[in-house]
């Protein structure tokens, strides 16, 4: 049984004391020194002592140091009192470990004596309080950050999304809480408004999932990044399409208000340069390298110093096997500009598959939705798979009703693709998984939606990251 040794005179240290006496341990013996003795309920004299004298007295605390104690805590009214106290303790052990309640500015030079301000205590007490504030546990791990606690707020893009399809690299949910009562997460669990969630992972990763939980609408491009980037690599963009390319990349930038930059590779064509250069009293940058460097690493170059949270490209470059792979490196959404008008598209078209990526990208629809003013219509194809089919389907009419957004289940039993070709105007919005980086060639025969995106190509198309 190990002996600990507890000195108090104040409020602060009675608060102590009641914690001591609630908690589950049976492995310690606690004497509890008090210079006016407090009675407490339910103690057990088995494990707690009390004794009632002045412990600045030398002679008075020599006594009771006889016992072999491992720890001594101090929580005392007045700083002459703790100096003093800690002054005897220490002619009679020397090592004797001492935590003291710092209510003032006190230092010491002692490293057995550990000094805990009271002040940094309470204001990080007051800071878990803060709205859109992390809560991190402090005395739980490294500190660091790695274990959070985040309250989902009514309009997150984490609200009525199954836990299984929430992309966790990295970190964790591992508690909720609903309802001041304890659940255990699983992958069929579906967040609720105004769940406390208990993370653990990374500290820097649970910055960027905080972010993402905080989320609302409009908020878009974020949270991948704030500006906009059109893309144009001369040696693979039609030169006919260009200037279109760049008024609906305008549009685009007026639409979501947010800056555009023009970048510019493989420069070839001066009055296509020059067109491109005229935009630029609109708050458009413009960036033309004239250098033959490596292209994928400049871009990812690019993506960082822009702070870009959204890539437009055309079909050509996006049908590009090098750089459709460096677009789904980059993790941004990338919007597919076809040859058709853009202001006119008014209905977001998403074909359901057998999995539940769209889920993982479902807030960030209802966002380009909101701010670009699309319909969103899901195409449930009536065939295997119906179960996840029909939880997706349930998680969107959630979120409408939580966005006050209208959508629209389109029950189809032939293939959707086919449906879709049918339509005049519309804009295909898919998750970007690393299987659509695989080149052509080898889904020709797949029956997966997503694979065959390329079937809509003649379509406006954007593509969204499912991981956070």
């Amino acid at each position: 049984m190990k002996k600990i040794l507890i000195i108090s005179d104040g409020d602060a240290g009675e608060h102590f004391i009641q914690r001591v006496l609630e908690t589950y341990t049976s492995e310690n013996i606690y004497y509890i020194v008090q210079t006016r003795a407090k009675e407490y309920a339910d103690v057990n004299p088995a494990r707690f002592k009390f004794y009632e004298f002045d412990p600045t007295s030398l002679y008075k605390l020599s006594n009771l140091l006889k016992m072999e104690f491992i720890q001594v805590f101090i929580a005392m009214n007045t700083q002459i009192d703790v100096e003093n106290t800690i002054k005897n303790i220490r002619m009679i052990k020397k090592q004797l470990r001492v935590i003291v309640l710092n209510q003032w500015k006190m230092q010491s030079e002692d490293a057995n004596v550990v000094l805990i301000n009271s002040n940094e205590l309470l204001a990080s007490r007051f800071l878990d309080y803060l709205p859109n504030v992390p809560v991190i546990a402090q005395n739980v791990g490294i500190g660091e950050g790695e274990i959070m606690e985040v309250l989902v707020p009514f309009g997150s893009s984490f609200v009525y999304r199954h836990i299984g399809v929430i992309e966790q690299k990295n970190w964790r949910i591992v508690a909720i809480y609903r309802n001041r009562k304890l659940i255990m997460p699983s992958r069929r669990r579906m967040i609720q408004p105004n769940d406390l969630l208990v993370l653990v992972g990374e500290p820097a990763v649970l910055k960027s999932v905080y972010r993402a939980i905080k989320r609302e609408l409009g908020q878009f491009p974020e949270p991948f990044g704030t500006n906009l980037l059109l893309y144009l690599d001369m040696n693979i963009v039609n030169h006919k399409t260009v200037s279109e390319l760049v008024r609906r990349a305008i549009y685009t930038h007026k639409m979501f208000k947010h800056d555009l930059v023009i970048k510019i590779v493989n420069p070839s064509n001066i009055p296509l340069l020059n067109f491109i250069k005229s935009h630029r009293s609109l708050n458009v940058v413009v960036d033309i390298d004239y250098d033959n460097v490596n292209r994928r690493e400049v871009f990812h170059s690019d993506i960082k110093y822009y702070h870009v949270g959204l890539v437009i490209v055309s079909k050509e470059m996006f049908k590009d096997y090098y750089v459709r792979r460096a677009l789904y490196e980059a993790h941004v959404p990338v919007l597919k500009l076809s040859n058709k008008k853009f202001s006119t598209v008014k209905d977001a078209a998403l074909i359901l598959s057998g999995n539940k990526d769209l889920e993982k990208v479902s807030a960030t629809i209802f966002d380009i939705s909101e701010q670009m003013n699309f319909n969103i219509e899901l195409y449930n194809y009536m065939g295997e798979h119906q179960e996840d089919r029909e939880e997706v389907i349930e998680h969107f009419y959630n979120l409408s009703t939580i966005f006050s957004k209208s959508i629209k289940v389109i029950k189809d039993t032939q293939n959707p693709i086919t449906t879709l070709k049918e339509k005049d105007s519309f804009i295909q919005v898919l998750p970007f998984t690393q299987k659509l980086t695989t080149r052509r060639i080898y889904s020709l025969f797949s029956t997966d939606s997503e694979k065959l995106y390329y079937k809509l190509d003649d379509y406006h198309q954007i593509f969204i990251p499912v991981q956070i």
